[in-house]
């Protein structure tokens, strides 16, 4: 088990633990390949002192308002995650002076002290960190970094969260011993550490990314004649025809800039929505008001690969489910015959419950009908309310004696 003191340091400082022993701030990812001193917050010197010395036209960095790009393992982390993170290593720099007898390393007093410092990036569902470092901060609640460096986690800035972590942290507290022994245990864990991002090494959707300064008269030629865009890519600048150069890393360009990336909707609407009620609401509200999506086809599409396929999920796994003691927390396949938990006498309780099952039934008749959907779907949704009332609200049935046949 973990040594107490480290309990009792994460409480001084008003920290949360992963299960992995680790430290996290969760931030929506966000791509970005430009930037301006003045929009990071972070001074000209200690820019030039992290290598930012020219701006993307050659010339020596001045002004806060010359634009510089952004290298590829380098990350601008929310204010919030900054503050987080200046408890974060005043927790790490105590436990190395009170229990491993060491010299504190961060000695960070404000937010500004964290630049320059390293964090590793986590994806869900994955078991490979990689490494970045801090160059700024932002007020918005994302987590701004290179799209090279997303593709590295295997993201692709699709409306996803992703874990951020001090380094020190998560070498001096990650154990593998803390992980859970059962499937999927090792899942969101730094097992394993991307140190040097290759780009020839991430994903394909990255390799896409066109990065010239704009677009031949061509390619708006063969767009009117409705051309394969697939095979329009050749003409176009993508990060996939420098791959095994310099030009790999650097020289990436735009084709409009902005006044300031800050000046965008500080919180995505998955987090401001608390329901997935809520959430699908918004969703179809906004295929409704745009004029390239087909919102019927979206509605079709949130009930097949989410709603119908939650709901005959929870029912499998009820029909299966295994059985809990309350007292002693041990888990059994099937119901002891006595009734009750032979190690400790406790009661047993469920691990999959009703409300499982029906929590997206009501939603999903709603889509049906507003959307005039194929019959078949509405039929799915009844036999599986067939099936919970077969399961939940069938009549109790009546202890007969062979006397009631005589």
């Amino acid at each position: 088990p973990e040594i107490l003191e480290k309990g009792i340091l994460r409480v001084k400082y008003d920290l949360s633990v992963y299960k992995d022993g680790t430290i996290r701030f969760d931030a929506t990812n966000a791509p970005l390949t430009h930037f301006k001193p003045r929009e990071i917050g972070v001074s000209i010197e200690k820019l030039k002192s992290l290598g930012y010395t020219h701006d993307i036209y050659g010339k020596p960095l001045e002004d806060s308002e010359q634009i510089c790009e952004l290298k590829i393992q380098d990350v601008v982390i929310p204010i919030k995650c900054a503050e987080y993170f200046v408890r974060v290593s005043n927790f790490v720099d105590e436990l190395l002076v009170k229990v491993y007898n060491l010299q504190p390393y961060y000695n960070v007093k404000s937010i500004h002290d964290l630049v320059g410092h390293l964090i590793v990036g986590l994806a869900p569902h994955t078991s490979v960190g990689v490494l970045g470092r801090i160059i700024g901060f932002t007020n918005l609640n994302l987590c701004y970094a290179h799209p090279i460096w997303h593709s590295a986690k295997r993201r692709d800035c699709d409306g996803d969260e992703d874990a951020l972590m001090l380094a020190l942290d998560m070498f001096l507290n990650f154990s593998r011993e803390y992980l859970p022994a059962q499937i999927g245990g090792i899942m969101d864990a730094p097992l394993l550490l991307i140190p040097i991002v290759n780009p020839k090494e991430v994903q394909r959707q990255a390799h896409d990314l066109d990065v010239g300064k704009g677009y031949p008269l061509e390619f708006y030629e063969k767009a009117a004649e409705m051309e394969e865009a697939k095979r329009m890519s050749q003409i176009i600048d993508l990060v996939e025809h420098r791959l095994g150069t310099e030009a790999q890393f650097e020289g990436y360009c735009f084709t409009t800039p902005v006044s300031d990336i800050n000046a965008a909707n500080p919180e995505t609407a998955y987090k401001k929505f608390r329901t997935m009620i809520d959430k699908l609401r918004g969703q179809l509200t906004l295929a409704e008001k745009i004029q390239a999506v087909e919102a019927r086809k979206v509605a079709l599409k949130v009930l097949t690969t989410h709603f119908l396929r939650d709901i005959t999920g929870n029912l499998r796994a009820f029909a299966t489910q295994g059985f809990r003691c309350k007292s002693c927390n041990k888990r059994f396949r099937r119901p002891p015959l006595k009734g009750n938990c032979p190690f400790c006498g406790g009661q047993l309780s469920l691990t999959v419950h009703k409300g499982n099952i029906e929590k997206y039934l009501n939603a999903a008749e709603q889509i049906i009908k507003a959307y005039n959907l194929p019959k078949y779907y509405a039929q799915r949704i009844s036999l599986v309310k067939d099936e919970l009332v077969s399961l939940f609200e069938g009549k109790k049935s009546r202890q007969v004696t062979l006397t009631d046949f005589a």
